[in-house]
């Protein structure tokens, strides 16, 4: 593998620790990137940006509609997401993803799996996704994050966040409007509720609505809803999400 050109391999026994001295050795600073590729420039940009360089000559718009998407851990966030980018483009709509996942405090590594339920090659270059590792409530970029995205010309973004809790209300701050995801059978609603994330709700979507306990969650939501809408999904299945879509992103 080392003659093919893999630059490290590691056997049982390499600490985590001698893994990320490896990655951090073999990492550069970002430059700017001499491509013809829109997506592979914006994304630089937005790496430059995060990690402190200047990018004031980066345009910047605020998008026309901005969707904050939370929940629990488990509640299906990630394959929500993938459900709309994949019914937004089947309408012709394009949409830029901004997806967080929690960053390790102690090797700042992060999985950054969120991407892994979209099928870019079924939505081609209907879809930009970036994910992006955070630790807490650092959401301090968010809001150039999302300017240069307009700038760039997506007009519609989903911020996806890390769905750990009482954080995750920051998030309201920087969106036009916020969709709380809850499933049934996982306490959503009373831990939730504690953390603040249901008062954050402009829009409820109880995923999931196949499992057991739908219809209990569905009474304790409308109890809660105070009229704000609730859209019934079952992400793995496509069900509901052309519903979800156009709640959350009405035309005209």
């Amino acid at each position: 593998m080392l003659d093919a050109g893999v630059n490290s391999v590691f056997h049982t026994g390499t600490t985590m620790q001698d893994i990320v001295d490896s990655v951090r050795a073999a990492t550069t600073d970002y430059t700017d990137l001499d491509s013809d590729d829109s997506s592979a420039r914006l994304g630089r940009t937005l790496s430059q940006l995060v990690t402190g360089k200047d990018v004031s000559s980066a345009p910047r718009k605020r998008p026309d509609r901005v969707i904050g998407l939370t929940g629990s851990p488990g509640a299906g966030k990630s394959t929500l997401v993938a459900a709309m980018v994949n019914e937004m483009h089947r309408a012709g709509e394009k949409v830029a993803v901004i997806a967080f996942d929690p960053m390790s405090p102690i090797t700042s590594g992060a999985l950054l799996g969120d991407r892994l339920r979209v099928d870019f090659n079924e939505v081609d270059e209907d879809c930009f996704y970036r994910s992006f590792a955070i630790v807490g409530e650092d959401y301090a970029h968010l809001s150039d994050i999302i300017e240069i995205l307009g700038g760039a010309g997506w007009d519609k973004v989903i911020v996806e966040t890390v769905g750990a809790g009482q954080s995750d209300v920051a998030i309201r701050d920087h969106v036009d409007q916020t969709a709380v995801v809850v499933v049934p059978g996982m306490g959503d609603s009373v831990q939730m509720d504690k953390a603040g994330i249901l008062e954050i709700a402009d829009v409820f979507i109880l995923n999931k609505a196949d499992h057991a306990g739908e219809a209990k969650l569905a009474r304790e939501l409308l109890d809660i809803s105070t009229g704000r809408p609730i859209c019934e999904t079952i992400a793995t299945k496509g069900q509901g999400i052309e519903d979800l879509v156009k709640a959350l992103f009405p035309s005209g």
